[in-house]
Parts: structure tokens; C-alpha cells; sequence
């Protein structure tokens, strides 16, 4: 073997005792405290929304639709007389 193909393996072999001692000092450390916390707030919002939603559909079906207000004769009266048509008994 040549000087060049020895400085090759050494090399070689010093990458990989690099890679190995880096993959020791990684530690299990969990996530990230931050990362836990906007989790849980994203996750409480998307479910109230969600949950909101799904009242709405559901309120939508079962509910009655609203009743109108009664319009009082007064009302009624001035109406007919903007559009030109004469209230009943003038």
C-alpha cells in the first residue's frame, strides 16, 4: 500500500469514529416545552371550532326558522302609501 491509500483509510476511519462518537452524545431529551404547549392551545382551538361548527349544523336542522315580527297597522299603512296604493276605508 501506498502512503496516499493509508492517509485515505485513516481518514476514512476517523470520519467514522466522528459519526459515532456524535450519535453517543445524542441525547433523548423529549420535546420541547414549547413545542407541547402550542400543541395543546392549537389543539383546544381547532376542537372549539370544530365544535362550534358542528352546533351550527345541527342547531340549522332542528331549529324552527325564526317568526317575523307582526307589522303594525301604521307601518303597514305607510307602506301602502309609498308605493302609491291607497290604505283600505280613505
Amino acid at each position: 500500500m501506498t502512503v496516499t491509500e493509508l492517509d485515505f483509510e485513516a481518514d476514512i476511519k476517523d470520519q467514522l469514529n466522528s459519526v459515532k462518537d456524535m450519535a453517543q452524545d445524542v441525547e433523548a431529551t423529549g420535546f420541547n416545552p414549547g413545542l407541547i404547549v402550542l400543541l395543546v392551545v392549537g389543539g383546544l382551538l381547532l376542537s372549539f371550532l370544530i365544535g362550534n361548527y358542528v352546533l351550527y349544523v345541527y342547531a340549522q336542522k332542528t331549529l324552527p326558522p325564526k317568526k317575523k315580527k307582526p307589522i303594525s297597522k301604521k307601518k303597514m299603512k305607510k307602506e301602502r302609501l309609498k308605493q302609491g296604493v291607497s290604505a283600505p276605508g280613505e
